[in-house]
């Protein structure tokens, strides 16, 4: 059997008995919450989250109206006139002098552009575009929101363990402390080690309220993210003790290429994508300005007038008028740009430089997405054999811990050197539990990268 395995055996069974004993600590509390709950209640109720939802709704409604624009332009208008002066008999185009008049017109109307330069369809296609990239950077927000949480959550699990150790730290330099007090009182021990003994209690007190401490403070990061109120009796759940001793047993390392490929679909990646994709639409529609626009535009209106008469001379009754003065027009116009101010030129140079600038984008987030996929890879390594190497160091300060305790109940040791292999201890403790969780958070990191869903 070889070494590796007999101390992933001791993980195995290490990670039983302190999983046991953690459980135990948070029982009876009416809620825990699970890492997959953290993640799903920020999803639902972050305000930046719901902030980019109204990005995608915004994108709907300019997609929709980019969509709506191949229907033509109705309309309807009217104008009410008065004059007192020299007027027109519109009728007959006679000439009225010093005559109160009033005139009433109004009109139908509908314009539509034939040959736009394809214009309205890179529009459909760019608004389309818009709306996808804004889902990505949707789902981009919870991605980063799901490891802030996870990485929150994971100190807070290490700070439990901690404070633990710390209080369970205390209670032993505490009873380490009755002992050398009646050992003293029996002779056996000098007034020097009491007062030793005193002096380390007080200080496993102060890492008590140091570790409880540090555990309301990760507790409130973790809650901030959540946008809840602190509440101290707010707890997290602590994952079943096969599932760390899982992670440890299964750990192989990844293939940072293999990774890499499934990676390319996260939505950081697909934003990018879709924004080069959006840049040469728009540059399509950036070069349709220098085609020729046909449009088509109709109109059906009639008016009154107070100084029409009719062939009798009698006034020329409204209804009459309306009916005679119809007047439906049809109308094509043809726009040529010819000379533009060098606009249409200037835009579409722009919008080629946004081709390469979004080509660029696309390759920088590749390039980071990669870096950043080697680095968990890597980190995931070094602190699985930083874990096992300090998992070694702390059952060996455990056994010089239990020789050094011995040897000075009996008083065959002073207390210096006793507080020396305790302090030692303690130190492994912690080592090795903050090597742990972040093991756990770089597999969690792998994970994401790997499109699985991130929980314990």
């Amino acid at each position: 059997m070889t070494s590796l395995t007999v101390k992933r055996e001791l993980l195995l069974i290490y990670f039983f008995f302190s999983s046991v004993l953690l459980s135990g600590a948070v029982s009876g509390q009416e809620r825990e919450w699970t890492l997959k709950q953290c993640i799903d209640y920020a999803w639902e109720n972050n305000l930046q989250v719901r902030q980019a939802d109204l990005d995608v709704s915004k994108n709907e409604n300019l997609l929709k109206k980019y969509k709506l624009a191949f229907i033509p332009n109705f309309s309807f208008n009217t104008n009410y006139n008065m004059n007192w002066g020299r007027s027109v008999d519109l009728k007959d185009l006679t000439i009225l002098d010093n005559t109160f008049s009033q005139n009433v017109s109004g009109a139908f109307g509908a314009s539509i552009y034939l040959l736009d330069g394809l214009s309205k369809h890179f529009s459909i296609k760019s608004g389309t575009m818009s709306r996808d990239i804004s889902i990505q950077n949707v789902e981009k927000l919870k991605n980063e929101i799901s490891i802030q949480i996870a990485r929150a959550y994971l100190q807070v699990l290490l700070s439990e363990q901690l404070l633990k150790t710390a209080q369970d730290n205390l209670a032993s330099i505490t009873t380490q402390r009755d002992r050398t007090k009646i050992l003293y009182e029996q002779g056996s021990q000098p007034y020097s080690a009491l007062l030793d003994m005193e002096s380390q209690r007080a200080s496993e007190r102060v890492e008590v309220v140091s570790a409880s401490s540090d555990l309301r403070k990760n507790t409130l990061t973790l809650m901030q993210l959540l946008d809840l109120q602190y509440d101290r009796n707010f707890k997290v759940s602590v994952p079943d003790s096969t599932v760390l001793a899982a992670y440890v047993e299964n750990y192989t390392q990844e293939d940072v290429d293999l990774v890499y490929d499934g990676a390319c679909s996260l939505p950081v990646i697909r934003a990018a994508e879709l924004s080069l994709e959006k840049s040469r639409i728009d540059l399509k529609a950036a070069k349709g300005k220098y085609y020729p626009t046909i449009s088509m535009s109709a109109s059906y209106g009639s008016y009154f007038s107070t100084t029409a008469r009719g062939a009798d001379g009698k006034n020329y009754p409204y209804l009459d008028q309306i009916n005679n003065n119809i007047n439906p027009t049809l109308a094509f116009g043809l726009n040529v740009p010819i000379f533009t101010g060098y606009s249409v030129k200037t835009n579409v140079k722009n919008a080629q430089l946004e081709v390469r600038n979004q080509q660029l984008q696309l390759d920088i987030s590749r390039q980071t997405l990669y870096k950043e996929i080697q680095q968990a890879v890597v980190d995931a390594e070094s602190y699985y054999e930083k874990m096992l190497a300090s998992k070694v160091n702390m059952d060996s300060m455990s056994e010089t811990l239990k020789y050094t305790e011995g040897k000075f109940t009996v008083g065959a040791l002073n207390s210096t050197d006793y507080i020396v292999a305790r302090t030692k201890y303690s130190q492994a403790q912690s080592d090795f539990y903050q090597a742990l969780y972040q093991f756990v958070f770089q597999l969690k990191i792998i994970d994401f990268y790997k499109l699985i869903p991130i929980e314990l």
